[in-house]
Parts: structure tokens; C-alpha cells; sequence
């Protein structure tokens, strides 16, 4: 089992876990409500195995090498991660990049990425003892928290604002959370989970105040890693709210570095939506810090944050690995749901989509070059949030019952492929 200790990404000190839970006790008390959160811990394990495990990478023997848990007995019985890196032929002519992969993540259990940090959160809350774990979320954090925690017999409490998509809601009240529809937003959610885990002692699942959501989204890092090598990728473009997914990438790839198993990190680019890219602003104008974007919205609501909380570590890590970041507009990411999906077969909520949209602005502004190795990384499944992908595809209007209304109808098709491209979804 992987023995490990704590280190403050901000300042640097040392914990060893039984002295401390979530943050650095000395840089948390520069904690303003609502803002970025402060003293965040990054897991440092004490060994890295020196080769690839045999096993595959999403087993328990790989996920005990790499991750700090101290009995497999704490593990979840619950098939997360093991997501395909696919070669996507048709979209590698369709953007013009012959070595172009989409790691595709909407097949983790509740459909998203989430699952990942959500799955090492309740192995460790099985360690520790807490019967009720409690989460702040957009939508897919909660629904992959009520999803792990259904199969483990923990009871999940999870903050969402109100305009959560009504899919994400039934998913998290099947799975059996207690479900706090929040009238503010995601950070008014957030804020209000912190305190009522102080108030109730649940254990707080929060992106970025628990240290176990960087290092279980590590985890799809590891599995790229594994699935290129001996090659590695020269760029991930990872959808980016409040920063974790972008952290715990660059956290795993760090774990393979100092292993010994891969040469270099890749390049890590944040895209944003415009109307909520705190990250990507101050990524451009060099700041070390983000300004919260006041009334943040997009159709990507799970990007959709003020203050993204773990934007502190989350802009050294893009830093350190010579990334940096790309804004998107919605319409830009509308399109990416029907383009990925008719090029890839993989149809994502538009969160997950944002990676084709920003790759796309990325190649525009050189931040990069079409023969590189580059894996988008898709979030989150399309049938989350599917009056965002309807806004994406034209509804076909009903044919009569004869065959020569499907000739029609077909040649029609036929032309606006020649117009448009192949799978361009017309009617």
C-alpha cells in the first residue's frame, strides 16, 4: 500500500495524515468567504513504482501503486476509470491532425470524469470512519459523489444550485443523496457545504478543500500515460471550472515523471468558456491570482464558476508544464457537441465538448502545432444536458408514409452532405 504525507501547495510545509484532513492549518486562516481556497494539499507519495504495474490501469493493483490508500479493502466495488483513449481517424481529417486521441470519460458510471475524485474520496471516507459525505457541485460532482457513495453504503449530502440540469438532478435523487437545491450559485453552494460540515461533522467532498479529488482525477493521467506508452502526449486540452481536473492531470503526470516511466510532462491548456474564464485571464495577463468573474455563465455549466477555487495551483501547474489556456464561446462549444459526436461517436455535454472548441482556438493562436501528440480530454456525457445539445442539431419535420418521401428526403441528405461534410446531422 502507497505510504504518503502532505505537502501545502502554497507554502511548502509537511503533514503527515493523521495531523491533518483537508487544507494547511496555516495557510487556510488566509481564507476569504468565497474565495479562492487556501493552503490546498497535494498528496506526496513516499514510493513510486519504478516500472508499469502488469496489471491494467484502472485495477486494484495499479490504483494501490499510485494512489494513498492503505487497504484495497476501502476501495468502492465500483467500476471507475478504464476509460478508452481512442483514435479518432475521422476527426484527425476533419481538424487536420494525424495524431489527435479523445480520452473519453462520459463512460465512467455516472458519466463523468467526477467519478474519479469521487471514488477515492469515499475510499477514504471508508478508512476514516464517516458515514455521510457531503459535496458542493455543479452537477456532475454530486451526481458522481451520490453514484459512489449508493455503492458503498455512505450516505451522500450534496449543495447544487437551483438551474442545475434537470438530468443531473434525477441521476443524483435515484442514487439516494440527500439532494440541496441551493437559490444562489455554485459558490453559494460551496460556502454553504462548508458550513454545515463544520455544523454536522459530515466529511467534506469539496474540489479542492479535500486533497483525495486532485489525486483520484490523477488517475486519468495515469491511463493516458499507460495507453501511449512509450510515447507520451505533448499536449492534454482539459476543460477547466474550478481547476482539479487540470490539477490532478498534472499531478499524475508529475507521479510518472519522478517514476521514472515518462520522459516529460505534456503541455496542460485550460479552456474556459468567455463568460466564465477567471483561469484562462489570468493565465494571459500573468497574474498569480485570478479576479472572480462576477454573474459567470455559459452553457457549459459545469464550468461554470465565479471563483474557481483551486485556481492558485491550478495556474502554477499550467506554468510548470509550458501550458496555458483558451477562452471559447458558447456557440463555439455548441458546435464542438455535434462535431465531436459525428466525428468520434462520442457525444458530450457541452463541458466535455469545450476540448475540441479549444483545441480549434489553440491551433489558431499557436499555442499548438497540428503534427504534435495532442488527447482531448471529454468530461462528461451529452445525455446530461440534452436541451444543450439540441440547440446544436436541427429537428427533422415528419415524412408521409410512402417511398418516395424517404427518396426525398435521402437525396436531400446526400446534398447537404456534399455541402457540408460527412455526419453533418442534416434532415
Amino acid at each position: 500500500m502507497s505510504k504518503f504525507h502532505f505537502r501545502c501547495s502554497e507554502c511548502g510545509a509537511s503533514y503527515q495524515e493523521s495531523e491533518v484532513r483537508l487544507v494547511c492549518p496555516a495557510c487556510s486562516r488566509l481564507q476569504e468567504p468565497g474565495g479562492v481556497t487556501r493552503g490546498v494539499l497535494e498528496v506526496v507519495l513516499d514510493v513510486l513504482p519504478s516500472r508499469w504495474p502488469s496489471a491494467s490501469a484502472s485495477s486494484a493493483e495499479f490504483l494501490t501503486a499510485f494512489l494513498p490508500i492503505s487497504s484495497t479493502e476501502f476501495l468502492p466495488r465500483f467500476p471507475v476509470g478504464g476509460t478508452p483513449l481512442l483514435e479518432v481517424h475521422n476527426l484527425r481529417r476533419a481538424v487536420g491532425m494525424k495524431r489527435l486521441w479523445v480520452k473519453d470519460d462520459t463512460r465512467n458510471p455516472s458519466g463523468s470524469t467526477k467519478d474519479r475524485a469521487s471514488f477515492l474520496v469515499v475510499a477514504k471516507a471508508r478508512e476514516y470512519g464517516c458515514e455521510t459525505v457531503a459535496a458542493a457541485s455543479t452537477g456532475n460532482a454530486a451526481t458522481a459523489l451520490a453514484a459512489v457513495a449508493a455503492a458503498s453504503e455512505i450516505q451522500a449530502v450534496v449543495f447544487v444550485p437551483a438551474s442545475t440540469p434537470e438530468t443531473k438532478l434525477i441521476q443524483m435523487l435515484s442514487y439516494g443523496a440527500l439532494v440541496l437545491p441551493v437559490e444562489g450559485t455554485y459558490d453559494d453552494a460551496f460556502e454553504l457545504c462548508l458550513a454545515a460540515c463544520r455544523e454536522f461533522g459530515w466529511y467534506n467532498r469539496n474540489t479542492a478543500l479535500n486533497p483525495f479529488t486532485i489525486e483520484g482525477k490523477k488517475t486519468a493521467a495515469l491511463e493516458i500515460a499507460a495507453d501511449l506508452a512509450p510515447e507520451c502526449p505533448e499536449v492534454v486540452m482539459v476543460p477547466t471550472g474550478d481547476g482539479v481536473i487540470l490539477s490532478g492531470l498534472a499531478k499524475g503526470f508529475a507521479d510518472l515523471q519522478h517514476a521514472g516511466l515518462i520522459a516529460k510532462v505534456p503541455r496542460l491548456i485550460a479552456v474556459q468558456p468567455e463568460g466564465a474564464a477567471a483561469i484562462v485571464n489570468a493565465l494571459k495577463e500573468g497574474k498569480d491570482t485570478i479576479t472572480p468573474v462576477a454573474n459567470a455563465a455559459s452553457v457549459a455549466d459545469s464550468l461554470t464558476v465565479q471563483a474557481p477555487r483551486n485556481a492558485l495551483q491550478c495556474l502554477r501547474v499550467v506554468r510548470a508544464t509550458g501550458g496555458g489556456g483558451v477562452k471559447v464561446t458558447d456557440e463555439a462549444i455548441l458546435e464542438a457537441i455535434a462535431a465531436l459526436a459525428r466525428h468520434t461517436g462520442v457525444f458530450a455535454e457541452p463541458a466535455g465538448a469545450a476540448s475540441l472548441a479549444g483545441l480549434r482556438v489553440a491551433l489558431a493562436e499557436g499555442l499548438v502545432d497540428r503534427d504534435e501528440r495532442v488527447v482531448l480530454l471529454v468530461t462528461g456525457s451529452g445525455l446530461k444536458d440534452i436541451p444543450a445539445a439540441s440547440r446544436a442539431v436541427r429537428r427533422p419535420l415528419p415524412i408521409s408514409l410512402s417511398i418516395e418521401a424517404v427518396a426525398n428526403r435521402f437525396q436531400h441528405f446526400l446534398a447537404e452532405i456534399r455541402r457540408t461534410g460527412p455526419g453533418s446531422g442534416a434532415s
